[in-house]
């Protein structure tokens, strides 16, 4: 086949920061065609930055384009559904940006279009192609050295972190908070390395102790107290179909020393714990004939992870094979934190449905 056109619905931050650029270095395999963004003096912006040709205000418009064979949708989270829909029913493959929707039930009706299709979607996990988790998956999930997994526990926390652009603190539009922004990428993660056992029931609890208060620095940006309508700490906990448990803490503002971002991953025969912002980034803990060991790669690959998953796109609709991140995935990681969310409510477990049906 001949380039791959690409279309760009939603034209901020992630888009001229990660998504286009990461089609712009495979300029021999890919041409972005167009640009689309209800904002048209962003579209202008964004096309010019990288010599697009086209630009619309009407993502429909431009996805009645022939020339147009996958988007990149990188629209706030409420978007998501229609977008990546319309985009798949247009004979397009999608790569949309995380959380894959707001609830489950978006996300169900978008994984069984693209089922309904045959076209790739693909959720912009990118934590997963970093060569920490590269690494450890051939380590956990190729080789076997943990043994049975039977408990995880993953930490993505900020200190000082309410965003104060977008719409990260509006729940209608977004669908939560920190336990749906950043929670879901190191939950990703960790059960990606854990084998992604089936999720059965959560409990959880949600706190807004900071995002109504106007006395509290924003490390980025300031944000409105008044439009706050968000948690700012979520803790979850998690029981799989196999046994095993996880539990799963998030947060945009927490009084603890520093940023976390990691995952401790037990198992019968050895354990890790994966800090890819920390030093070192992998250790193992393991065991051999009555000795404990601690051990620490040396030297582990530095991946842009979100070129990586751009190119694993493109790879897989040239060579026709699955969706490196599946939209299966993405829907089981919001019906988790659906329940997450109601468990926070009621007081009480919440039941995982992952049923996707017809």
């Amino acid at each position: 086949m001949g380039k791959i056109g690409i279309g760009i619905i939603g034209s901020g931050g992630i888009a001229q920061s990660q998504h286009m650029p990461g089609y712009a270095r495979l300029s021999d395999r890919v041409e972005i065609i167009a640009v689309a963004d209800i904002n048209e003096e962003n579209a202008r912006a964004a096309a010019s930055k990288f010599n697009v040709p086209h630009i619309y205000t009407d993502f429909r418009e431009m996805l009645k384009r022939d020339d147009i064979h996958a988007v990149s949708v990188c629209t706030p989270n409420f978007m998501h559904k229609d977008a990546t829909i319309a985009a798949l029913e247009a004979g397009k493959h999608v790569l949309c940006e995380k959380p894959l929707a707001r609830n489950a039930r978006e996300a169900r009706e978008m994984v069984r279009v693209a089922r309904r299709t045959g076209k790739i979607l693909q959720v912009a996990l990118q934590w997963r192609f970093t060569g920490v988790a590269q690494f450890l998956y051939k380590y956990i999930q190729q080789e076997g050295n943990l043994g049975d997994i039977y408990y995880a526990r993953a930490h993505a926390l900020r200190r000082r972190g309410i965003p104060g652009w977008g719409v990260f603190i509006d729940k209608e539009k977004q669908g939560g908070g920190p336990l749906i922004d950043i929670g879901v990428h190191i939950l990703d993660a960790t059960l990606w390395l854990m084998g992604y056992p089936k999720p059965v029931s959560a409990c959880g609890a949600t706190y807004t102790k900071f995002g109504h208060r106007d006395d509290v620095v924003g490390l980025m940006g300031q944000w409105d107290p008044k439009k706050f309508t968000v948690e700012d700490f979520a803790v979850g906990f998690i029981r799989f179909e196999n046994g095993a448990t996880l539990t799963l803490e998030a947060s945009f503002c927490a009084n603890i020393e520093s940023d976390e971002f990691n995952t401790l991953i037990l198992g019968d025969r050895g354990g890790v714990f994966a800090n890819p912002i920390g030093q070192p980034p992998v250790k193992i803990f393991t065991e051999h004939n009555r000795t404990l060991y601690n051990i620490e790669p040396a030297h582990l690959p530095s991946v842009n992870a979100y070129h990586a998953e751009v190119e694993a796109f493109i790879d897989a609709i040239e060579q026709g094979k699955p969706s490196p991140v599946p939209g299966e995935h993405g829907f089981i990681l919001n019906a988790i934190l659906d329940a997450i969310y109601e468990s926070a409510e009621t007081g009480r477990e919440a039941a995982i449905d992952t049923e996707i049906g017809e």
